[in-house]
């Protein structure tokens, strides 16, 4: 059994693959939780992807009968990086633009990853990683407007909302939700009007917001990082 590790801001999920299925998927609150099931189980390959510390010290006690893999940019990857900061490159990032490679390749893809940040990761039919665009997520927008101003109230996100708040919470959240959904929109406009058939992948926690309402034709991949993580791992065990 392979292992793919995403320690995100908020989560840790972890995703046991037979190849390239994906068999099982695991969601922890820290890497104690994490720890715990992985020193039960036989793992073949390991790759894990943090964008924090919290489960190094997890992962490096644990035994593995193949390849044990901490993500970097220097790693061996199934897309070319073009991006011109590689060393600053998140690596969550590079699993989303990995995994859009996976589902489409040979063609331009566009991911739309709805975590703590919104990432838009572009990635061309030539399978080039050439970069994107970050954005505030939903609850830092929230969290923002209520930390930085004295009378505006916390606000949580939901369903988008009607457009006209008819109070101070609903005009936050229809200023967060409304607005977000009309970034993506005009963002997803712009690589079409460049790439006319680009393929547009939503993922991420806060992705579920927002697919109801935007276009079918958007594939929606929640465990894209996880896939792109293993087909990473997938990688760099037959190198």
């Amino acid at each position: 059994m392979n292992i793919a590790i995403d320690s995100g801001n908020t989560t840790i999920k972890a995703g046991f693959f037979e190849g390239a299925l994906l068999k099982e998927k695991f969601v922890f609150s820290s890497a104690d939780e994490l720890s715990s099931l992985l020193k039960k189980t036989s793992i073949e390959n390991l790759i894990a992807s943090s964008v924090t510390e919290s489960i190094e010290s997890a992962i490096a006690s644990l035994h593995v009968n193949g390849k044990k893999i901490f993500l970097t940019p220097e790693l061996f990857l199934p897309i070319r990086n073009l991006y011109a900061t590689p060393a600053t490159l998140g690596v969550d990032r590079i699993a989303a633009a990995c995994g859009a490679w996976l589902l489409y390749p040979d063609q331009a893809s566009l991911v739309i990853d709805m975590g703590t940040c919104i990432n838009y990761e572009f990635v061309n039919e030539k399978g080039e990683y050439l970069g994107g665009a970050i954005s505030p997520g939903v609850r830092m927008r929230f969290a923002s407007m209520h930390q930085f101003t004295v009378k505006l109230p916390t606000a949580e996100p939901g369903e988008v909302p009607s457009l006209i708040g008819k109070s101070t919470l609903e005009c936050l959240q229809s200023g967060v939700m409304n607005g977000i959904f009309e970034e993506i929109k005009g963002m997803i406009n712009r690589y079409q009007q460049e790439h006319p058939l680009i393929k547009v992948i939503l993922c991420g926690g806060d992705a579920h917001f927002f697919e109801k309402h935007l276009n079918p034709s958007i594939f929606v991949a929640p465990e894209l990082v996880l896939v792109g993580l293993n087909s990473i791992l997938l990688n760099n065990v037959k190198s």
